[in-house]
C-alpha cells in the first residue's frame, strides 16, 4: 500500500468540526474562514478516500470512518506538539487559554508570578479541551466539570482557587435594598444567564440546588448582558465578589450568605505530553494561593457543587 502523508492542518480542521459538530463554530475557533475549513476537510477526505463527516441541517458529525480517525488524529497532533516542545523546550512560553470570561479569569492568572506564559481565550471547557488535544495550547484555566461525553477524563486538573460570588441585580428588583441575601431568598427571582444553561455548569448546579428558574440571553458581551439585567426587575445573576463590573447604571451587588456559594477555578492540561513547565506553573498557583487563602472552605458556611466538595477531600467534609 502506498504511503499517505497526512497534513496536520487538515487533521486539525477535521477534529475541530467533529468536536464542535458545526463548521462555523470550528472555523471561528481555528480563526480561519469556513470556506478554508471546508477545503481542508475535503482534501483530507480525498486523500484518505473516505467520507469523514456527514453534513445536515443541524451541523456535522463523524461517519464510521471519521469515528475511527478521531483518536489517531489526536495522537498525530499531540506528537507534533511534543516534537516542538522537545526541540524548543523551556524556550517556548507555555500557552494558556482561559474561559469563563464574565467571571474575569485573568484577575487570578495575573496575580500569579510566572513569566513564560502566553495567554489566549477559549470559549468554554469543551473548546479548550479540543485545543489541548490538538496541541494548539498547553494548559487551560477555568471551571473544570463533567462533560456529557466524559471527555474531561482526558485532562489532568488541579483546583487552585475558590472564589465567593455575589448576587447582582437591578435597582428595581424587590431585594435590591438588602444588605445581604441567602440563596434561598432568590427563589422568586429568575436567574439570568449570559449563554445557554448547558454551557454554564456552575449556574446550572446553583439553580438546581436552590430551585431557581433560569432565562438565557444571547451572548453579546458583558455590557449588553448587565444592561439587560439592570432593566429586568425580577432578574438576578451571580458574579465573583471582587470582579470588576462595567459601569452599568442601576446595578446592585449584594453578598450571598448562609451559605456563600464558591466558584471553583482549576488549571487543566493533557494527561499525555504535558508541557515541561506545567509543574512550575502549578507551584506558582499554589504559592500565590497560600498567600491569598484561595482554597479556604468551611462546609458550615460555604456552598460548593458536589464534585468540588469531593475533590477537596477531608477539607470538604
Amino acid at each position: 500500500m502506498a504511503s499517505v502523508d497526512l497534513d496536520p492542518a487538515q487533521l486539525r480542521a477535521f477534529l475541530a468540526v467533529a468536536e464542535h459538530g458545526h463548521f462555523g463554530r470550528a472555523a471561528t475557533e481555528l480563526t480561519i474562514t469556513q470556506q478554508a475549513l471546508s477545503k481542508r476537510v475535503a482534501r483530507l477526505e480525498e486523500l484518505l478516500g473516505e467520507r469523514l463527516l456527514d453534513r445536515d441541517g443541524r451541523g456535522a458529525h463523524p461517519t464510521p470512518a471519521g469515528e475511527r480517525l478521531l483518536e489517531p488524529a489526536r495522537a498525530v497532533l499531540a506528537a507534533c506538539a511534543a516534537a516542538v516542545t522537545a526541540v524548543r523546550g523551556a524556550a517556548r512560553p507555555l500557552r494558556l487559554d482561559v474561559w469563563g470570561h464574565l467571571f474575569a479569569p485573568l484577575r487570578t492568572v495575573g496575580a500569579v508570578e510566572f513569566d513564560a506564559l502566553e495567554v489566549g481565550h477559549g470559549r468554554d471547557l469543551p473548546s479548550v479541551l479540543g485545543a489541548l488535544l490538538r496541541g494548539e495550547i498547553d494548559a487551560g484555566f477555568g471551571r473544570h466539570h463533567a462533560l456529557p461525553d466524559g471527555r474531561e477524563h482526558e485532562l489532568s486538573h488541579r483546583l487552585v482557587r475558590l472564589e465567593p460570588v455575589d448576587a447582582v441585580l437591578g435597582a428595581d428588583h424587590p431585594l435590591a435594598g438588602a444588605a445581604a441575601l441567602r440563596p434561598a431568598d432568590l427563589r422568586d427571582s429568575t436567574l439570568l444567564l449570559p449563554a445557554a444553561l448547558a454551557r454554564l455548569e456552575f449556574l446550572q448546579r446553583f439553580a438546581e440546588r436552590f430551585d431557581l428558574a433560569c432565562e438565557s440571553t444571547t451572548n453579546m458581551g458583558a455590557e449588553h448582558f448587565l444592561a439587560h439585567l439592570a432593566a429586568t426587575p425580577n432578574a438576578v445573576t451571580l458574579l465573583p465578589a471582587d470582579a470588576p463590573l462595567p459601569l452599568t447604571p442601576g446595578l446592585r451587588t449584594v453578598p450571598l450568605v448562609d451559605p456563600t456559594p464558591l466558584y471553583a477555578w482549576s488549571l487543566v492540561w493533557p494527561r499525555s505530553n504535558a508541557h515541561p513547565a506545567v509543574p512550575a506553573l502549578l507551584r506558582a498557583f499554589a504559592e500565590t494561593g497560600r498567600r491569598n487563602r484561595w482554597l479556604e472552605y468551611r462546609p458550615d458556611r460555604d456552598w460548593l457543587p458536589e464534585a468540588e466538595r469531593a475533590e477537596l477531600g477531608p477539607l470538604g467534609g
